[in-house]
């Protein structure tokens, strides 16, 4: 996060304070795996979750998603108006708190319980479609027809995306200037707008937005999934077994975990040391002290990245030595969908401090959003409320969260397993890798929660 925000990003305990020693956790969090293993191989013998069939709940008149589209307008207009025209400071102005609480975190967790909510209010989908009713009725028949898709980009412009903003949150310098936070949603936009207007919005958003590709994953967790304007109800984790096998999804995913990770491993002081070594370096090469602390942060970023896609490649190639009768890259994309409750897991456990607090200052930032002394909503003397969460409630929050993101990750391996090895005998012996792998990720998470309070 940045630098301003830190302290509130992170909110965790100091490690005396731990209710228990993170050892102890770890461990527990270890067993928990191994478990839960044991018994997916005793009393989950077939696929479950595969082809699995819901039941509608309700349909959404069409007035209804007209609406959400336009508030999903007219909030990401105030965003980019207070950004450019309030108060250039974060703690005054809405925008930061907006895009990196609201959006960039309190989105994902929404959508965990609630389904892809995001895709009705997506302010660049509302205003492609918009253009697009408009534009036939104005002149019918002489729009151009969209280009087809190339299947080979897949999702990797929504990787550049995706990545493009945690690099301004992690390793550009002064990411928390609201102005230019504003230019840069502006940017966004208008490239989503292109996009769509070439291969069409559906076909763009379905694989080019990085958020929307990202929010509509998570989605994928909750047992509700919104779909043509209908409401279905199904397993948990079972729409992410209709994920689309394309290229950059394992990329994508590897972009979440590791700009998380990242985001934990530079609060330690051997990375600061790094960094600063590094610093000199570009300094000693002709670059400026930030620009070289920019090099810095964007190679330990990209690293981390890189590590966390190794990890998951790690369980892809070990399934292979069990079965090779799909090609690496073939079964890297068959268990793409496994990352994404693991995905989810990190996000929740390292910022759900930052939601839970720095959450609650969009109530008075909302009354006064440029910082000019506003109370449109009455709430500018609200105050931020620290007691909300006790510190050893974040603690097993954060704790919980890895644990369960990992078992729920190893269920869909196994299940997949199933329904690609056929055998069950082979299929658990293929996720013995698997759960090597989660084991990896979740002592990585445990192990950045805890040192981030020494």
């Amino acid at each position: 996060m940045n630098p301003l925000l830190v302290p509130l990003a992170h909110g965790i305990v100091g490690r005396e304070d731990l209710p228990i020693e993170p050892w102890v956790f770890g461990w527990a969090a270890a067993s928990v795996l191994v478990i839960s293993f044991v018994a997916l191989a005793i009393v989950w013998p077939s696929p479950r979750l595969e082809h699995t069939t819901g039941w509608r709940v309700l349909g959404v008149p069409r007035i209804v998603e007209v609406l959400c589209g336009l508030i999903g307008i007219a909030l990401f207009g105030v965003v980019v108006w207070a950004g450019l025209a309030g108060a250039q400071s974060q703690t005054a102005n809405l925008a930061p708190t907006f895009i990196f609480v609201l959006f960039w975190v309190g989105i994902p967790v929404f959508s965990a319980f609630f389904g892809d909510v995001f895709r009705a209010f997506n302010p660049w989908r509302a205003l492609g479609r918009g253009a697009g009713w408009i534009a036939k009725r104005v002149a019918p028949g002489s729009l151009p027809e969209a280009l087809p898709y190339p299947e080979r980009l897949g999702r990797w412009p929504a990787v550049l995306g995706l990545f493009g903003f945690v690099w301004l949150e992690l390793a550009y310098a002064t990411p928390q200037d609201p102005s230019t936070l504003a230019v840069l949603a502006l940017v966004y936009a208008a490239i989503q707008l292109v996009g769509m207007s070439l291969y069409g919005v559906d076909a763009w958003e379905r694989d080019g937005d990085g958020f929307g590709v990202y929010f509509r994953l998570v989605g994928g967790i909750s047992p509700l999934r919104w779909h043509d304007r209908q409401l279905f109800v199904r397993p948990p984790l079972s729409a992410l077994t209709e994920l689309r096998r394309v290229p950059g999804t394992v990329a994508l995913l590897a972009v979440i975990i590791g700009s998380t990770s990242f985001d934990g491993m530079r609060e330690n002081q051997w990375w600061t040391d790094l960094a600063l070594d590094i610093q000199g370096v570009a300094e000693d090469a002709g670059l400026s002290a930030t620009t070289g602390l920019e090099v810095a942060y964007t190679l330990g970023l990209i690293g981390v990245i890189c590590i966390a896609a190794l990890l998951f490649w790690f369980g892809v190639q070990g399934m292979r030595t069990v079965d090779d009768t799909y090609p690496a890259r073939d079964l890297a994309r068959r268990f793409a969908h496994t990352l994404v409750p693991i995905a989810f897991a990190y996000v929740l456990a390292h910022y759900f401090s930052f939601l839970a607090y720095q959450g609650q200052a969009a109530a008075f930032l909302a009354s006064d959003p440029l910082g000019r002394g506003w109370d449109v909503f009455g709430t500018t003397d609200n105050t931020i409320d620290y007691t909300v969460v006790s510190a050893n409630g974040i603690w097993y929050v954060q704790v919980g969260a890895l644990v369960v993101g990992h078992v729920a990750g190893l269920v869909m391996a196994h299940d997949r397993a199933l329904a690609v090895f056929e055998d069950p005998k082979r299929a658990t012996r293929s996720q013995y890798w698997m759960l090597a792998t989660m084991v990896a990720f979740t002592s990585l998470g445990l192990w950045l929660l805890s040192s981030l309070s020494r």
